[in-house]
């Protein structure tokens, strides 16, 4: 394993976007989004994917030069065509301009399409934590998972996340499928077996193999209620703001597709917490989150790191695997 300091790693994942062609303002957006992820322990969609959305900028898979474009501006409601950009970058766009309104309006509502991958979707509901607002997001990706009782890939991962300004923020970020297909791939670089129940070959069979799983499906998160959760994802992202349904979203992991856009699509909804409240200014917060800590427990994703707030001086961990793989694409664009 090799570590790095969170200002080094940021530095090079910038310095790499920038050498594909990506504009200085998006690229150090979205180096920071991918190194908040490993400095989440979610090395899934930290830097290990960097390398893949290397190779699908020079490919043509992803613009670096795109540009966000109002296809809806109405008060509490704007819709982008991402111009098929990366990800990171245009969701977090999406979340402040979510936030802005929501303040002004009470909620608002953000929709991305036409856009790739952006990580860990919980990065994004902070723009609404830190303004004191609800957030809540969701995306698409490639078809990897059955709709229950069936037998073919039609629904991807599913993601969805919020945000609640507790103290510390509660953050809610998971996948819909019983495991995010990040983690596939990195059990896959390790050559490590899978849990019993992650996923399926092709075929349907069950499988702890990696590389079957990650040609083959992924199990829902709960069996039938996973699957309604992915089916409302999937209704709030590819079905209606597409232009792609999950079913025909290329695979970032597969390099035969890199010169084909993703288009997925991403929708981001803040809200004012404080006007919510019938009663008034009220501690049941304050009084909710004390009660979790007598309990025992502790508010889901408390202990996450601002992403806005990231310490250059913090460590993470990456495998020595994508080490080799970001200093093979260091010189391969002579930096």
């Amino acid at each position: 394993m090799a570590k790095l300091h969170v200002g080094t790693a940021i530095i090079k994942a910038r310095s790499l976007l920038e050498a594909v062609g990506v504009p200085s303002s998006e690229a150090i957006t979205t180096a920071r989004a991918i190194v908040a992820s490993d400095r989440w322990g979610i090395g899934s969609h930290g830097l290990m994917r960097l390398p893949f959305y290397l190779a699908r900028l020079q490919a043509g898979g992803i613009n670096p030069k795109a540009e966000m474009k109002k296809v809806t501006d109405l008060p509490s409601l704007v819709v982008f065509d991402g111009d098929d950009g990366l990800g990171h970058w245009q969701l977090q766009m999406a979340a402040e301009v979510a936030s802005e309104r929501a303040k002004i309006n009470g909620i608002a509502a953000v929709g991305v399409g036409r856009s790739n991958h952006c990580g860990a979707l919980g990065i994004y509901v902070w723009p609404m934590i830190n303004r004191g607002l609800v957030g809540i997001a969701f995306s698409t990706g490639p078809a990897v998972m059955p709709p229950w009782g069936g037998n073919k890939a039609l629904l991807s991962t599913s993601p969805i996340a919020a945000g609640i300004p507790t103290n510390p923020p509660t953050v809610i970020d998971l996948a819909t499928s019983a495991v995010a297909r990040g983690k596939i791939q990195a059990k896959s670089q390790a050559g490590a077996e899978l849990e019993p129940g992650w996923a399926f070959t092709k075929d349907g069979a069950p499988t702890t193999d990696a590389k079957e799983a990650l040609a083959g499906m992924l199990a829902p998160l709960g069996g039938a209620k996973g699957y309604a959760i992915a089916v409302l994802v999937e209704s709030l992202t590819g079905m209606l703001i597409g232009p792609t349904l999950a079913k025909n979203i290329p695979d970032m992991f597969a390099s035969d597709q890199d010169s084909i856009p993703q288009e997925i699509s991403h929708f981001v909804i803040a809200i004012d917490a404080a006007k919510l409240t019938v009663d008034g200014d009220n501690s049941r917060t304050t009084e909710f989150t004390e009660e979790v800590k007598i309990a025992g427990g502790r508010l889901p994703g408390s202990n996450r790191v601002n992403p806005e707030e990231l310490n250059n001086s913090d460590e993470i961990t990456i495998t020595d695997l994508v080490n080799d793989q970001l200093a093979l694409w260091s010189t391969k664009l002579g930096i």
